[in-house]
């Protein structure tokens, strides 16, 4: 083996070679490749500890090289002494670290717990699917390595990688799957699970003869492949789901904990060496930008791809940072240590303000465009140098410093995230690349989302509560100094919202009308910023309980291609049911067809005709029971309810059927008469008889009330709706924002918080 080019795919440690690593070569052939590996680790603390430490280290049978040298640590004032702690052979790193952790309680380690996907990136430049030149010698050894592109390319070369589908023939919570459903090369196979021996021996096949990159599965983590591999172990017949011969697969358990104010529920994980397992199912983010998003996500974070189809954005940006960190010679901690600095009641009041809201106009208007800020937080972060270690006590970003950490590991990302909505901003509809480069950009934005919250997440390796504060100032700033500009202008402003504006202006259509004021912001602010686009029409909604109040983040309308924008609305919920959700859909749709709101409101009578239509379908019980299905999270363990929800009446149906719900898993059930409800994930389905459709029809309405009440329907007209009723009359609620000014009186407020919405 001699030298070549072509994609890295997989890197992991082996006991014997140290590092194995996995290229698929130009002319197609996968390669296993071996090189020995390094990894450094270092301790901090009192010189007698270290004394101990390194005796401690000497007398152990793993041999490690010891020095005294001096890092950064981000937290801490000029160089720390440090010792380091050099071990030749990887695989035997985690091994010693574990015995250090009870050992020496009183020291700070760095570098320690670092997967070996980060150090091999930070020490080659390499990431996942990177382009590379190999020089090998004998036996697949590994000489020398280059990397020949970067994962900010807007066009990388795509590497020619092979799929392998499979999927149970039903969802296995609610019936035993019948048959395995397997596609590669363009070929499509149903196996009989029945007698497992032939559907082993078949499988067994399949993937030698095609040698799959990636196993694509359904409900893979959770049923699928322990399934396979129980039956493989209990028929005697070899199945190679790993591409390295002879190494058994890794399994990660099942957790709940606890994020943002919710509880989140992690499934099980199955995990190859040599190919990826990738469960659509269990997948973090699959919805938004499926396999695409998930390499994207790979290449910029540097995580294995099987860790980034599964992991959260926030870890993405977490390995970004270290791997910044690694780079620059910053020490990276293994447990955080720096606590949030005392404050007072008036600095606390100061500068823990969070996002800046202006309270929308409520009611209906007209040619209203929107304007945003491109990735807000992020780029103050860039354009402020906001990060831990250059933001003063009292919050606010030092700008005689050098780039910090934060920024250095943002501005690539962001660069490329811009590039792609300009690149996007100039395509055709149908151009072939559109699909692409939207999934990628939805991968960088959730990436940019989370940025801001990891600034002042108390367990983040380089959060800082001081930095978080200081981005939301920026924010602020920010937002009034569009404000200022828009009204100087002549605009309207009919609501802000954290990085967005609404504005109007008498004759203002087109998007050049707008060119002079995002020049000029952009002027101030130093921000980008661009008009996501002009409504026809707009509607902000006020509040269910009082009507006198707004909802910031409660709106929806109809832009001038006909596309409909819709925020927190019942079909933007994840507890909808799919029948509301689609019928308020359909109701939008409808009037979305007119061209202005004069035009939208004589349509009021064919969107009348759909709601009747709907509710006859509830009431004679001809809705897909599928389609009735509600998803709640369960909040906490089943036994700590003493009032029990929804969700935890189906969770303990399912437990009386011997399944357990944990914590943050979405249960879905359908509403029966009488206030009960059937988990979805029962043996048997509920009887269609006994489904309460007068609850459906209640839901129905609510969602109804919510799209035609703008539009001058009283909610008593809407729920008065039944099949061969006149068409009611306008009241008077919702006919223009001039006339809901009363209720809907500008305030400006700010709110504490975490911002997961901030415009990417």
């Amino acid at each position: 083996m001699a030298e070549f080019t072509g994609w890295l795919l997989d890197i992991y440690e082996d006991a014997a070679d140290g590092l194995a690593l996995w290229a698929l070569a130009d002319d197609g052939r996968r390669l296993r490749l071996r090189r020995t590996f390094a990894v450094r680790f270092y301790a901090a603390g009192p010189d007698g500890e270290l004394r101990r430490l390194w005796q401690y280290l000497r007398a152990q049978p793993i041999p490690v090289r010891l020095s005294r040298t001096e890092r950064q640590d981000l937290f801490h004032p000029g160089l720390l002494p440090v010792l380091a702690v050099e071990v030749p052979h990887a695989p035997d790193q985690p091994r010693l670290f574990q015995s250090l952790q009870d050992e020496f309680p009183r020291l700070n380690f760095y570098d320690a717990d670092l997967n070996i996907w980060l150090r091999f990136a930070a020490e080659t430049g390499a990431f996942p699917l990177a382009r590379c030149r190999f020089d090998c010698g004998a036996g697949g050894r590994l000489l020398a390595l280059e990397v020949l592109d970067s994962p900010w390319d807007l066009d990388p070369a795509p590497a020619p990688l092979r799929t392998l589908t499979l999927a149970p023939d039903c969802d296995p919570t609610h019936a035993e799957p019948r048959f395995l459903e397997a596609a590669v090369g363009g070929c499509r196979y149903r196996l009989a699970f029945e007698p497992l021996r032939p559907l082993l021996v078949n499988l067994s096949a399949l993937i030698q003869r095609h040698d799959p990159d990636i196993l694509l599965t359904s409900f893979g983590d959770t049923w699928l492949l322990p399934r396979l591999l129980e039956a493989s172990s209990a028929c005697g017949v070899a199945l190679p789901l790993n591409r390295e011969f002879g190494r058994g697969t890794a399994h990660r358990k099942a957790r709940s904990y606890f994020s943002y104010g919710q509880v989140v529920y992690r499934g099980p994980q199955v995990l190859l060496f040599g190919r990826w397992h990738i469960d659509r199912r269990n997948a973090m983010l699959w919805d938004d930008y499926d396999l695409e998003g998930v390499l994207e996500a790979a290449r910029v974070t540097a995580q294995p791809v099987q860790a980034a189809a599964r992991t959260s954005p926030g870890s993405g940006i977490s390995s970004m940072q270290m791997l910044t960190a690694l780079r620059g010679g910053v020490l990276v901690p293994w447990h955080k240590q720096e606590a949030e600095r005392p404050k007072s009641a008036l600095d606390l009041l100061r500068y823990d303000q969070g996002g800046l809201v202006y309270q929308p106009i409520t009611g209906l208007h007209s040619n209203v465009g929107e304007v945003d800020f491109i990735s807000m937080y992020p780029s103050i972060m860039v354009h402020a140098n906001i990060s831990p270690e250059t933001t003063r006590s009292e919050g606010e970003p030092s700008t005689d410093q050098p780039p910090g950490l934060i920024p250095r590991t943002l501005e690539p990302l962001l660069n490329k995230r811009i590039a792609l909505k300009q690149r996007l901003a100039e395509m055709a509809a149908d151009d072939p690349l559109r699909p692409l480069y939207q999934v990628r950009a939805s991968a960088h934005k959730w990436l940019l989302v989370t940025c801001f919250g990891y600034l002042g997440y108390k367990n983040a390796r380089f959060g800082r509560i001081e930095s978080h504060e200081a981005v939301t100032n920026g924010g602020r700033e920010a937002l009034l100094a569009a404000k200022e500009a828009a009204e100087r202008q002549g605009f309207e402003v009919l609501h802000l919202y954290v990085d967005g504006m609404w504005l109007k202006r008498e004759g203002t259509t087109r998007v050049s009308d707008y060119t002079p004021l995002l020049e000029e912001i952009s002027r101030r602010t130093g921000l980008p910023i661009a008009l996501d686009g002009i409504f026809r029409w707009v509607a902000f909604l006020p509040s269910r309980v009082n009507e006198a109040v707004p909802v910031p983040n409660r709106y929806f309308g109809v832009f001038q291609d006909g596309s409909i924008k819709t925020r927190g609305i019942e079909a933007r919920r994840r507890d909808s049911p799919p029948f509301i959700a689609e019928a308020q859909m359909e109701l939008l749709t409808i009037l979305a067809r007119g061209k202005d709101a004069a035009a939208a409101r004589a349509l009021i009578p064919e969107a009348l005709t759909a709601l009747r239509r709907r509710i006859r379908q509830l009431r004679e019980g001809r809705a897909p029971l599928e389609k009735l299905l509600v998803g709640q999270k369960l909040s906490r363990e089943l036994e700590k309810y003493r009032s029990p929800s929804p969700a935890a009446q189906a969770a303990a149906q399912l437990q009386a059927a011997g399944k357990r719900a944990e914590p943050g898993q979405r249960l879905y059930f359908v509403y029966l008469r009488g206030g009960g409800v059937h988990a979805w994930d029962l043996p048997t389905r509920p009887d269609p008889r006994g489904v309460d459709s007068a609850r459906y029809i209640e839901l129905l309405l609510r969602a109804a009330e919510t799209v035609l009440c703008p539009f001058g329907i009283s909610a008593e007209a809407v729920r008065g709706v039944e099949p061969g009723r006149l068409f009611p009359l306008p009241s008077r609620r919702g006919l223009s924002g001039g006339d809901a000014a009363a209720a809907g009186r500008r305030r400006i407020r700010a709110f504490s918080g975490e911002v997961s919405d901030v415009m990417m």
